[in-house]
């Protein structure tokens, strides 16, 4: 009963606390004139409050990997919806999440996420879909760090899905080092498919970046097959 109840309140309030989230953001940047970088603060807030609140502890191991200061292209395995308050409240890298150009058009929610830094792709086919490929990686080469899931889809049984190359083509574009990271635990707290979270432990493993500028377009699926075989290694496949 007790998993019960704090599952509905989670559901409840993850919303609730993502709103305050977005309009306290457009708060710090128009009155109060923080910058980009200091609002990350509220997204990695809402992480770990959203954790505590689902009884989820987190572990983070391998940080010790990455140098500060370098833009990184954080590649991880997709379990579940909760991947996303795990990486934003426990990764501890400065780095933005690369979205769907629609969800920037949600009232108060995309103008916290454009002001957070955000980075939008518009995943249409054509050269729309080229140009805002090209400003992402321009943005990720000047010295922002993002975070992406190449499967490109939550894993329905939790199982590590295929990589999808489209993903790794923006890494050989900013020519930045690409970070295998795998995430264990989420699809028990919150599988596909479900709506209530469930308490329990998450494991964040964060292994040897893979440098990319030795690689051209047309090699985005050796990359890609590379990539997915690192994070298949740190989940223990």
């Amino acid at each position: 009963m007790v998993t019960l109840l704090r599952g509905i309140l989670v559901l409840v309030l993850a919303p609730i606390l993502t709103g305050l989230v977005s309009i306290s953001a457009i708060i710090m940047v128009f009155i109060f004139r923080r910058s980009e970088a200091e609002i990350q603060v509220l997204p990695r807030t809402l992480g770990r409050v959203v954790a505590w609140l689902s009884g989820v502890s987190v572990s983070l191991t391998g940080s010790e990997l990455l140098e500060p200061g370098v833009p990184y292209i954080f590649a991880a395995n997709h379990q579940s919806q909760f991947d996303i308050f795990a990486l934003q409240g426990y990764l501890g890298f400065d780095f933005r999440w690369l979205l769907k150009l629609e969800l920037f058009k949600i009232p108060v929610f995309g103008k916290a996420m454009q002001l957070a830094g955000y980075i939008p792709v518009d995943r249409a086919h054509g050269r729309k879909a080229l140009q805002s490929l090209d400003e992402a990686a321009r943005r990720i080469a000047g010295g922002t760090s993002v975070a992406i899931f190449p499967e490109g889809t939550r894993s329905p049984d939790g199982r590590l899905g295929q990589f999808k190359a489209g993903a790794i083509v923006l890494a050989i574009k900013a020519g930045v080092p690409v970070v295998p990271v795998a995430i264990i635990g989420t699809h028990q707290v919150l599988p596909k498919g479900r709506l209530l979270v469930r308490p329990g432990r998450v494991e964040i493993r964060v292994g040897a970046p893979i440098a990319t500028r030795e690689y051209t377009v047309k090699q985005k699926q050796e990359l890609a097959e590379r990539l997915q075989g690192k994070v298949a290694e740190l989940l223990g496949n």
